[in-house]
C-alpha cells in the first residue's frame, strides 16, 4: 500500500490551508521575515548536501546536461503556465491573497514545487517504501513539510496545498519504479544525487531570497543523470 505518499501529500493540504488561516492572525512583518528566513536554510541544506559529493565530475556534468535539457524543453515556463492555469481554475475555493498577481504567484510557486517535490528525504522516502514498504522517511518528510506549508501559505495563501499534486504523482511514479531504481542507489550514487539535489535547493534559497532568479524547475532533469553517469565514471575512472 502506497501510504507514505499519502501522508506526506495530506501534510502540506494542511499545511497550506493552516497557513491561510493563521495569515489573519499573524503580524504582516512576521509573514514577510519566515519566507526569507526559510531560504537561508534552504541554503544552509544546500551546501550542507553539496559537501558531501563523491565523484564532483558526475555532480557538474549532470547539473550541465540536465540543465541544458530543461532549457531547451522550457521546463520552467510551461510548469509555470500550468501552476498559473491550476490556481485559476481553483480560485473560487483557493483564492490568492490580496495583493498578489498571478505572475508573482506563478514565479513563487514553481520555486516552492522544487522544494516539496524534488527533495532528496522524498526521493529516497519514496523508493524505500516502493521495496520494503517502509513509509518511515515519507513520515519525516511530512513532519517537516507541514511547518513548510504553513510558512509559504501566508504569503501565496491556500494554493500552496496545490501542491500536494505534484508531490503526490512524483512519490508515487518513485514508489513504483523502486524496483528498478533501487539497486543502482548506493552510497557513491546517493552521495552525488543528493550533492545535485544540495545545488538546486542552494538555487531555490537564492531564488526565494530574490537574490538571484534561478531557473530552478530547469535545473530537475539534472537528476535524472546523476545514476548513469555515477555508474559509468566508476566503470571506465573508478
Amino acid at each position: 500500500m502506497m501510504l507514505g505518499p499519502l501522508i506526506n501529500s495530506g501534510a502540506i493540504v494542511l499545511g497550506g490551508l493552516g497557513g491561510a488561516v493563521l495569515a489573519r492572525l499573524i503580524p504582516q512583518r512576521l509573514q514577510r521575515g519566515l519566507p526569507a528566513t526559510f531560504a537561508l536554510a534552504s541554503m544552509a541544506i544546500g551546501i550542507s548536501m553539496i559537501v558531501k559529493v563523491h565523484y564532483l565530475p558526475v555532480m557538474v556534468m549532470s547539473l550541465i546536461l540536465g540543465t541544458a535539457v530543461g532549457e531547451l524543453c522550457y521546463l520552467e515556463k510551461g510548469v509555470s503556465r500550468a501552476a498559473s492555469t491550476l490556481q485559476r481554475r481553483c480560485q473560487r475555493w483557493l483564492p490568492l491573497p490580496r495583493g498578489l498577481n498571478q505572475e508573482a504567484f506563478a514565479q513563487q510557486f514553481t520555486a516552492i514545487i522544487v522544494l516539496f517535490g524534488a527533495s532528496g528525504l522524498g526521493v529516497v522516502g519514496a523508493l524505500t517504501e516502493g521495496i520494503d514498504g517502509n513509509y518511515q522517511l515519507l513520515l519525516v518528510k511530512a513532519m517537516m513539510d507541514l511547518p513548510t506549508a504553513v510558512i509559504f501559505a501566508m504569503s501565496l495563501g491556500p494554493s500552496v496545498a496545490l501542491l500536494a499534486l505534484v508531490q503526490l504523482a512524483v512519490q508515487a511514479l518513485l514508489f513504483l519504479l523502486a524496483s528498478v531504481i533501487m539497486p543502482y542507489m548506493d552510497a557513491v550514487a546517493y552521495a552525488d544525487f543528493s550533492a545535485v539535489g544540495g545545488i538546486i535547493m542552494l538555487a531555490v534559497g537564492l531564488r526565494i531570497a530574490k537574490i538571484m532568479p534561478f531557473a530552478v524547475v530547469n535545473f530537475l532533469p539534472a537528476l535524472l543523470f546523476v545514476l548513469p553517469f555515477s555508474y559509468l565514471w566508476r566503470h571506465f575512472f573508478g
